[in-house]
């Protein structure tokens, strides 16, 4: 009965520093406080991750969430979808694009074309604090990682990186660890998702933490009250960031429990 004991704490404290993370980064005194745009202040009008939904962004006084893809040449693209068929209507793919070739890219009908990261960059200078998700491709995690610090190398404005892809965050903790660097995540044990269900079950519940020891956990807002994701940011206080909130009510839940906010559809 001892051993069963004993095998049972040992196993409880292994999932407990698994789910740890990196608490008080110094940065994110210019990063808490704000309201964060998902892909900028879109609408009918603004396409999302357009050069016009982030001037409105900035000029409404908001933060931005913004998408970077590592394209055909080096450059690096703005756009959510790794296909172009959503936003442009075109076919293909945004990775096998080039820089020139972005702006024969219309979004949803307006002269909007896709921008490219250092256009955005240029635009924000310092003046609002961004939340960057990286999409690698699955086979482009180095290149990507090394791109955007590259592109981020000179730039004195608040920001902080994102991504679902856990192989991100574990080159950013190597070779950038200075960055805020945060996971993406949800619960894909109960969502539709193409991964094998041990890898579901272990992004779903924190267990790659030990491998990337993130600054903040990027969580769907409904799926925020999973237990170990409160571990992490009660045990090991670990920042909490949550997407994407579309009503009032939601986005006052979530500023009340402590969490950065991404908005979408309504301006708070």
């Amino acid at each position: 009965m001892i051993w069963v004991l004993i095998i049972a704490l040992a196993l409880a404290a292994g999932f407990l520093l698994a789910l740890r993370g990196r608490k008080g980064h110094p940065g994110w005194k210019d990063l808490l406080g704000w309201n964060y745009a998902h892909r900028g202040l879109h609408d009918e009008a603004l396409p999302e991750n357009s050069m016009a939904a982030f001037r409105a962004a900035l000029e409404q006084g908001y933060g931005i969430e913004l998408d970077l893809h590592l394209i055909k040449d080096g450059s690096l693209a703005v756009l959510h979808d790794h296909t172009l068929k959503r936003m442009t209507g075109r076919e293909g793919k945004i990775e096998d694009l080039t820089a020139p070739e972005l702006k024969t890219c219309f979004l949803q009908g307006t002269q909007e074309t896709i921008p490219l990261f250092e256009d955005v960059l240029a635009l924000f200078d310092g003046k609002a604090p961004m939340i960057i998700e990286l999409k690698s491709d699955g086979t482009n995690v180095s290149a990507l990682c090394e791109a955007a610090m590259a592109a981020l190398k000179d730039y004195h404005g608040p920001y902080c990186i994102e991504s679902f892809d856990s192989r991100c965050l574990m080159w950013l903790k190597k070779h950038a660890p200075q960055v805020i660097r945060g996971q993406l995540a949800e619960d894909y044990l109960h969502e539709k998702t193409i991964l094998p269900w041990p890898l579901a079950f272990a992004v779903t519940y924190n267990l790659e933490n030990f491998l990337t020891v993130p600054d903040f956990l990027a969580y769907r807002f409904n799926n925020r009250t999973l237990l170990p994701n409160r571990i992490c940011r009660k045990l090991w206080g670990v920042q909490g960031v949550t997407w994407t909130l579309r009503n009032q009510a939601d986005f006052d839940a979530a500023v009340e429990e402590g969490w950065v906010p991404i908005f979408e559809g309504f301006r708070p």
